[in-house]
């Protein structure tokens, strides 16, 4: 089986950055937004992004980020990747690359057929894309909800970038969505949590390993 690159996103302690460094993870992704149980402020952010090794990438996700927000958070820390997961437009996703030199991920939530059309026009400006499920209408969170969607979407597809599979994975799942999806990517943040905001350990190292097939099978 091909390398998966597997991120987990909502860290928010040492513990978590040391916990996640110990695996088979690409990723770690910090959160800014405020209505989220896993936002970070910068100086907690950048606490953690200087604990994590070389070699594990530094994600900052944001919400329709203005100028001045990006600045302070790029600013203060060692990053990797920016991921933009509000209702950013492919011209703003532009501007926000070029602006800050860094790669773009766009995260692109999925319901039905009619959204697929947004993956490939974010795709043209974009370094990858968060396939992720829709989140219900006035919910409070674009992301991190638990929620899937039909996989059956986007199996065997391919897109211009390269793209990162999301949306109510877990430890039990992963290895069948992998499967299904023919992703190399994918992200959790909830399905590795024991309470909204607070990350499992033991979960972590489960999905990794579900997710890389580097240990025995997880039973329902």
């Amino acid at each position: 089986m091909p390398d998966i690159r597997v991120k987990i996103c909502g860290l928010r302690s040492l513990d978590d950055v040391a916990t996640v460094a110990a695996t088979k993870a690409a990723y770690a992704g910090f959160v800014f937004f405020p209505k989220s149980p896993r936002h970070l402020t910068i100086p907690q952010a950048r606490e953690l992004t200087l604990a994590a090794p070389v070699g594990l990438a530094k994600v900052a996700l944001v919400v329709d980020a203005d100028d001045a927000l990006l600045d302070a958070i790029v600013d203060a820390m060692p990053l990797d990747m920016l991921q933009l997961h509000g209702h950013e437009t492919p011209e703003r996703v532009a501007e926000i690359r070029a602006r800050y030199g860094l790669p773009v991920m766009k995260a692109i939530g999925v319901a039905d057929e009619g959204d697929l059309a947004a993956l490939m026009e974010y795709s043209l400006v974009a370094d990858q894309i968060l396939v992720d499920a829709k989140p219900p209408k006035n919910a409070a969170l674009p992301g991190g909800n638990g929620l899937s969607f039909d996989w059956r979407l986007v199996a065997q597809r391919r897109w211009l970038k390269p793209w990162m599979l999301a949306g109510g994975l877990t430890p039990h799942n992963v290895a069948e969505a992998i499967r299904l999806t023919n992703a190399r990517q994918v992200d959790v943040s909830s399905g590795v949590e024991s309470s909204h905001g607070v990350k499992d350990p033991a979960k972590i190292k489960a999905f990794v390993e579900a997710a890389t097939q580097d240990g025995p099978p997880i039973l329902r």
